[in-house]
């Protein structure tokens, strides 16, 4: 290789990295090199014409110059998203050695009999890609189970696809059914990848919110919201984060108007397995609503293996060829041996779930008795592992003042439910804890929270 001595080399820190750099040294000068050697840099942005001589310049450019760092770069369907909420406070319960009660994930592990059918997979050479939309174990495994809790019978081959975890799950079926202009209904508080994939979608989202103390669907706001725009309503029961659950009658309301504006329903039901004071109702199973629902799923919840991201989206043909197609582009298939370890799960026997119920309804007890004793005003959770308080007893002015707060000075974690609203303001109150937790790290955050926590 040679470099002309005349050559203007402009040297960007961001895209070169050190090893980089010291691939350059033969053509650039020993003032240079050495700097590579010490790696001090960031460099300066250096015009070197004629580098050999410039030895004395380079270096008072360097001693003198401050790089400006470019500007980050997104698209502008998504310049409003930062970085989640999640990451934030994990990141703060590091830092200050907190008890994290915020993001949703067990800090146990999940079933025996799981694991090893992975491991058993990945022994078996069930290495190589799936099937894109899942494999036929898998499929047909999803599809008995939805029989069993929704009594509905669907086709594996041609109305189930299984996808990268939930979340994928809701961006395949919103990006394949979702047109730039049409109009999504969400029930806030919300899911936060709900607002960012219809953003990527370029749909227009109205919202329906949802207050405390029941949580109960505003009827009249709902059919004012409709219009002969509306392609969808995205639903999610059991509800996170408030851990409502929508009851027959309101599921019925919904359905009407489905029906009545030929409108779409994606349902997420990723805590249908943590219903623990009222029956869950799958949408799909009310008269006339399975053609025009997408039943969105996953492993993670139930099995304790959020890790895995093992999810799946049950519809009819018409509406399954629209989330294939967003699917096939988004990540084409899904980890092979969790795959066939998925189907060994979801064949568990009913007992299962029953002690999944009975343990987490014991791990919200801990929680709820806690948070009422710390001074909390605690609104009920039929479902999910989320439960969400007013923090307002204790003085601060909005949720993530309070939860910054109580990380820093209390060790606990807990999620300000500000962002799960397109109007943050409605949810400035409120913050939301998890209790997927094991007991003992349960009862050390509530007695930190009692003994340190005062009104104010």
């Amino acid at each position: 290789m040679q470099i002309s001595r005349s050559i203007q080399c402009t040297w960007t820190p961001q895209y070169y990295s050190h090893e980089m750099l010291r691939s350059f040294k033969p053509y650039i000068s020993r003032t240079f090199s050495s700097s590579i050697r010490s790696r001090k840099y960031p460099f300066p942005m250096a015009n070197l014409s004629t580098v050999s001589t410039q030895k004395e310049a380079v270096s008072t450019q360097h001693e003198s110059t401050q790089i400006v760092p470019k500007p980050l770069q997104v698209a502008k369907r998504l310049e409003k998203f930062k970085t989640t909420i999640f990451t934030q406070m994990s990141m703060l319960a590091i830092k200050h050695g907190a008890i994290n009660l915020g993001q949703g994930f067990p800090n146990f592990d999940g079933p025996d009999f799981v694991k090893e059918a992975a491991i058993q997979g990945i022994k078996e050479g069930k290495n190589q890609y799936a099937r894109g939309y899942g494999v036929p174990d898998l499929n047909s495994a999803v599809a008995a189970r939805f029989k069993k809790d929704s009594g509905l019978e669907v086709d594996p081959e041609n109305e189930v696809t299984v996808t990268s975890g939930c979340t994928e799950a809701i961006a395949a079926t919103i990006l394949g059914l979702i047109n730039p202009g049409d109009e999504v209904i969400l029930f806030a508080p919300f899911y936060d990848s709900y607002e960012a994939t219809l953003s990527m979608a370029g749909a227009k989202i109205k919202g329906i919110t949802l207050r405390p103390p029941d949580f109960s669907l505003p009827i009249d706001e709902l059919k004012s919201a409709v219009s002969k725009s509306t392609r969808a309503i995205l639903l999610n029961t059991p509800h996170n984060p408030t851990g409502k659950m929508f009851t027959r009658e309101e599921l019925n309301v919904i359905a009407s108007l489905c029906i009545e504006n030929d409108i779409l329903v994606f349902a997420d039901e990723v805590y249908d397995k943590l219903a623990f004071e009222m029956e869950h109702i799958s949408i799909a199973s009310l008269p006339g609503m399975y053609e025009r629902t997408v039943t969105m799923n996953s492993l993670g919840k139930t099995f304790s293996l959020t890790g895995w991201k093992i999810g799946w989206a049950i519809a009819p043909p018409h509406l399954t060829w629209g989330v294939r197609q967003a699917h096939s582009y988004l990540t084409f298939a899904t980890s092979t041996p969790m795959q066939y370890a998925a189907a060994t799960a979801l064949r568990a026997p009913d007992s299962y779930y029953e002690e999944l119920k009975r343990d987490y309804s014991a791990k919200k007890a801990i929680l709820v008795e806690g948070l009422k004793a710390a001074g909390f005003t605690v609104y009920p959770s039929s479902g999910t592992y989320f439960v969400v308080v007013d923090h307002t007893p204790f003085g601060l002015e909005n949720d993530i003042a309070f939860c910054e707060y109580l990380i820093k000075e209390i060790g606990v974690v807990a999620i300000p439910t500000s962002v799960f609203y397109l109007n943050p303001e409605e949810g400035k109150n409120l913050v939301r804890f998890t209790f997927c937790k094991d007991d003992d790290t349960l009862k050390s955050a509530v007695q930190r929270m009692k003994e340190k926590l005062s009104k104010k």
